[in-house]
């Protein structure tokens, strides 16, 4: 979960944020994948989701502001997908409550960030990059 310059889109609001999501969620998957116990693990699970739950709202509302101020065409589908995710992790939080912090609901969890973020960082963000690179271009 190391940060790569690639993932950097111009704006300093948005990497430093992104920046910060990738340093939480490799913190996480150290400690998950850590030899201690799994009882001491739950703490920083715990962490976790209560960062992302507050920390992905505030800055899918940061990248949504930042993409209507540029006129992003693509920006109301992803809206959709912030939205789509911030469900997801509500569901997490919802199982979390339900089950508890069993190992193979917070590894299914620890996969679900993962994935998110690097494809979303990665693949869906670079086009506000790109976005912004054909203005600059073309100014």
């Amino acid at each position: 979960m190391m940060w790569k310059d690639k993932y950097t889109l111009g704006v300093d609001l948005i990497d430093k944020q992104h920046m910060e999501l990738f340093e939480r969620v490799e913190s996480f998957l150290l400690v998950l994948r850590s030899k201690e116990p799994w009882e001491l693990k739950v703490e920083k699970v715990k962490e976790t989701l209560e960062f992302m739950k507050e920390y992905v709202v505030k800055h899918f509302h940061d990248e949504e502001c930042y993409q209507r101020k540029v006129g992003y065409p693509d920006c109301n589908r992803h809206c959709e997908i912030h939205a789509e995710f911030t469900s997801e992790v509500q569901e997490f939080v919802k199982l979390f409550e339900e089950q508890g912090y069993e190992e193979p609901l917070v590894q299914k969890f620890a996969g679900k960030l993962v994935a998110w973020l690097i494809n979303h960082v990665a693949a869906t963000d670079q086009k506000i990059a790109d976005y912004i690179h054909r203005l600059e271009v073309e100014a």
